[in-house]
């Protein structure tokens, strides 16, 4: 059975009445802060924790975070600068406030901080790759706190790597500065080997006619919860949200996103696609795009879908779209979470294909558009062995062969 939700292109009725009073719950009310003191430990019942297992983010919700978890490289491109500075560096703390108790320990633990600046009308030649590692001395890793700012300077063109892997309990800040006329790719990935706890907070700031694609894939860890807010500080502005996430055996992975049009005359684009498969599998993705009231001419759709592969597996989606005015371009949203399609295994078999060939065949399609969407050809072949890895561990329950 597929559920679905779809208001396509919907200019919300009844948007000025929203305008004049903001709803209970509103995106535009949310709590941001630096102090550890305005944003408590959660006790799991909160609106921004209620999927989530506090339980297994508890290190994470502590205000001692260590900064010796996590090791940092960088490999630039030419014309990128690399910097490693203090807390107290002016250009920190300039893409948004912390909106989470993860995101308010990570902001108050760090020590130091990585910044990578593509310089003014660069257009950089390669990729510029950021690799977190985690790293464990004892049995118990050290929940560990990091700090990542990518600076896009005006009307520069770049793409930016971070990478996530090893093990560890890791609550991270990333934040992305795009200013005027600048294109900027990030992609983050988290490949985290068994049993690691990864917290990140992703905090975008647009310029004028500023272009950001970001791109989030979760693969691997315990717990992963991703929260890409971005927020546009000028007219033209355009942003490309882009998610793929698998997520196996008691995995839970969950992205929680928030757009923030607060001004005219800017577009955003939200797809995220997961599959999930085992017992205690569990994903969850919640939307939100908040359209103020003078953010007129606004152009946003998000949509996400979820394939499950087996039973256990859970998928909660939640596309939440918050309209201040009358006056947009367009606005809507879609979610849908199901399982193999029967007509199109029915089809594929027909034509002489075996059920486990044809299984591998739809989740390669399903993934497959918004894969070649990233435009980071190494990225992308690292996707595609991903999820033929996870495939194997699929294909196993159903021959009774074990994965390779």
């Amino acid at each position: 059975m597929t559920l679905t939700t779809d208001h396509s292109r919907a200019v919300a009725d009844g948007a000025h009445t929203h305008g004049a009073v903001k709803p209970q719950g509103s995106r535009a009310e949310r709590l941001t802060s630096f102090s550890l003191e305005d944003i408590p430990v959660p006790n799991g019942r909160e609106e921004e924790w209620r999927f989530s297992p506090a339980d297994r983010l508890q290190p994470l919700f502590q205000a001692d975070l260590g900064n010796s978890g996590v090791t940092v490289q960088v490999t630039a491109a030419p014309e990128v600068k690399v910097e490693t500075v203090a807390r107290d560096d002016a250009r920190l703390g300039t893409a948004g406030k912390p909106g989470d108790r993860t995101a308010v320990t990570a902001w108050n633990a760090f020590e130091q901080a990585t910044i990578v600046t593509i310089p003014k009308e660069a257009v950089t030649s390669e990729v510029t790759s950021v690799r977190l590692e985690g790293v464990s001395t004892g049995s118990t890793p050290e929940a560990t706190a990091a700090h990542v700012l990518v600076r896009a300077e005006q009307h520069s063109e770049s793409v930016v790597v971070i990478d996530h892997a090893g093990v560890g309990l890791l609550s991270e800040t990333i934040e992305i500065v795009v200013e005027d006329g600048a294109h900027l790719t990030v992609v983050s990935v988290q490949d985290w080997a068994d049993g690691a706890v990864h917290a990140s907070s992703h905090r975008a700031r647009l310029g004028r006619d500023a272009k950001l694609k970001h791109v989030v894939v979760t693969f691997g860890g315990d717990v992963v919860r991703i929260t890409p807010d971005a927020e546009f500080t000028a007219t033209g502005g355009e942003v490309e949200m882009v998610g793929l996430y698998f997520a196996d055996t008691d995995q839970h992975q969950e992205h929680r996103l928030f757009v923030d049009h607060a001004v005219p005359d800017c577009k955003s684009r939200v797809t995220y696609k997961g599959a999930l498969q085992g017992s205690g599998a569990h994903t969850v993705w919640v939307g939100d795009v908040l359209i103020r009231a003078n953010a007129e001419n606004t152009d946003t759709y998000e949509l996400n879908r979820n394939l499950v592969l087996s039973d256990g597996a859970r998928a909660d989606s939640v596309p939440n779209l918050e309209i201040e005015t009358g006056e947009i371009a367009g606005a809507g949203h879609a979610s849908a979470t199901g399982r193999f399609d029967d007509e199109q295994l029915f089809y594929l078999q027909a034509r002489g294909i075996p059920e486990v060939e044809a299984r591998r065949l739809v989740v390669r399609g399903f993934f497959a558009e918004l894969i070649h969407e990233i435009g980071v050809p190494s990225v992308e072949e690292r996707l595609l062995a991903s999820i033929e890895a996870e495939l194997e561990k699929s294909m196993s329950v159903i021959t009774g062969a074990p994965a390779a």
